[in-house]
């Protein structure tokens, strides 16, 4: 089983020097796109492209890119930014990192057509903390990009002007939300706003403001340069463009695959991937990230798509699959995620302060063959007063692990209570699966 396509972000990643702006000018697009942009469209119709394209969000909540920037308050005396999420934090998910160490010129080509499109001349990308390397390639790049003329004051010579800044935060998985990126670019606590205003309004230094992802400002180059009806023509409707997917787990090859969005999970994990490591069976899949609730083995031959992956009861989040094999303790990996949880939550809101670490003690006394049956229970009482009740959806993400696996594989969770003990042919519990506590 094998995926045959044509990568467009990732097509010459693996070539030496392709971070390089040589490189990027000889074998891509060469910021043709961000030349036709400004020369040759408004901001008004740049925004109408990324909308016709269909262009949704890659960090996870699929939000339409188009109408968030038609959203961002135009009449505003106030300065207008573009925040670029980099701060990519979600256990296995390693996409946007490929995407800035190999070709960031595509990164810093779309934070400038993004600047053009909403009136803004600053643009932020807020890199995780732990991407030191990958922030010193973008900052290299960044200064190359301002030598060329495609950054800086009269860009092309039509008067617009657009600076381009690597600000790199300390590590909180919190910093993700959008809300919170912004507090931490301001020199405050990465802690979620309340909403509304919405950044749209009232974002960086309370000014107009939008947050987009690295993937997603990475198309929408490949959306100006070759039309939004090429664009929308790749892949299912309302699922248009290229897709970066991360699959990891007890596969034989995990890494970066590349494909539209009608691929299903299972030519991902069985065709990319290389099935299955040692020959072992598919026990679950978890197809978003971590805070995605996991997909059985009878549920994966469907499209990897935001829309068919929510109908199977999931998420597609940041295209995170990680495929577990059948010698995979269910608890032991809901309390492995749980301890990521309970040591990332920013502490705003007591559900998630309180009931993060609560869960964290039951799974463990369940999991160390100390649980009682009414635990069981307790641990989806305690999920229901964390989902929904929190600022933003860190609650939300940190019970999905306890909910789908109580789920799916309740009778784990009796047999811990029941024999003491983890009763998985192997109990093999960590073999492979580490990427998950990253």
């Amino acid at each position: 089983m094998s995926v045959s396509f044509q990568p467009l972000l990732t097509r010459f990643v693996r070539e030496p020097g392709s971070a390089t702006l040589d490189f990027y000018r000889a074998r891509d697009l060469g910021y043709e796109a961000l030349r036709k942009a400004v020369t040759t469209l408004q901001p008004g119709e740049v925004i109408e492209q990324v909308k016709a394209s269909g262009l949704r969000g890659r960090g996870g909540a699929g939000f339409p890119t188009g109408m968030k920037w038609q959203f961002v308050l135009k009449d505003s005396p106030k300065p207008k930014y573009i925040c670029c999420n980099a701060d990519e934090s979600e256990p296995g998910t390693f996409k946007d990192h490929l995407l800035m160490e190999r070709n960031p010129h595509l990164v810093i080509e779309g934070c400038a057509i993004a600047c053009y499109a909403i009136g803004a001349k600053v643009a932020y990308i807020y890199i995780r903390g732990e991407f030191y390397h990958v922030q010193r390639i973008l900052e290299r790049e960044i200064e190359a990009a301002y030598r060329a003329g495609f950054l800086g004051t009269n860009i092309f010579g039509t008067g617009f002007d657009c600076d381009v800044y690597v600000h790199r935060g300390a590590g909180a998985y919190e910093a993700g939300e959008e809300t919170a990126l912004i507090e931490s670019l301001e020199g405050k606590r990465a802690q979620p706003r309340i909403k509304p205003p919405f950044p749209a309004v009232s974002g960086l230094y309370n000014c107009p403001t939008a947050v987009n992802n690295v993937e997603t400002l990475c198309n929408v180059p490949l959306v100006i340069a070759h039309g939004p009806e090429w664009y929308a023509a790749i892949g299912p409707e309302k699922n248009s463009g290229p897709k970066l997917y991360c699959v990891s787990g007890h596969v034989n090859t995990p890494g970066v695959f590349e494909a539209p969005m009608s691929v299903t999970l299972k030519e991902l994990i069985f065709g990319c991937a290389g099935g299955m490591r040692d020959g072992r069976t598919l026990k679950a899949v978890i197809p978003g990230g971590s805070s995605t609730p996991v997909l059985l083995p009878d549920q994966i031959d469907i499209p990897a798509s935001f829309d068919a992956i929510a109908k199977a009861g999931s998420m597609l989040g940041s295209a995170a699959i990680i495929a577990l094999d059948d010698t995979t303790c269910m608890v032991w990996m809901a309390k492995n995620l749980l301890a990521f949880y309970r040591h990332e939550s920013c502490g705003k809101c007591t559900p998630c302060r309180e009931g993060a670490d609560w869960l964290y003690k039951l799974l463990a006394r369940i999991e160390a063959g100390e649980g009682r049956m009414a635990d069981i229970d307790l641990l989806l009482d305690v999920s229901r007063n964390i989902g929904g009740k929190t600022l933003c959806p860190f609650g939300d993400a940190a019970i999905a692990p306890v909910v789908s696996t109580i789920r799916h594989f309740r009778g784990e969770y009796e047999a811990h209570v029941r024999e003491g003990r983890c009763t998985v042919p192997a109990g093999w519990r960590g073999r492979g699966t580490a990427v998950m506590a990253h």
